[in-house]
């Protein structure tokens, strides 16, 4: 059981820093323009795109929005 509390921990900071990493691109891309930094792409723009998928399956995309948020709060309510 302590691998997988390990593993837990582990995959809950990996995904704390790939959301820092997104919100970095944003920031970026908002301050220098889209195809200035080359390691950032288009974060806006993909961001963008998932919200405008979500948007047009309607209340399927709702639920997966909500799961999705559901998911993140449960991750943080336990540490």
């Amino acid at each position: 059981m302590q691998f997988f509390t390990e593993i837990k921990k582990w995959l809950g900071e990996i995904t704390e820093i790939a959301l820092l990493l997104i919100a970095l691109g944003v920031a970026v891309e908002i301050l220098f323009g889209t195809n200035t930094v080359p390691f950032f792409g288009q974060v806006v723009g993909n961001i963008t795109g998932l919200l405008k998928t979500l948007g047009e399956n309607g209340l399927v995309g709702l639920i997966a929005l909500g799961i999705i948020v559901y998911l993140f709060n449960k991750k943080r309510a336990t540490n």
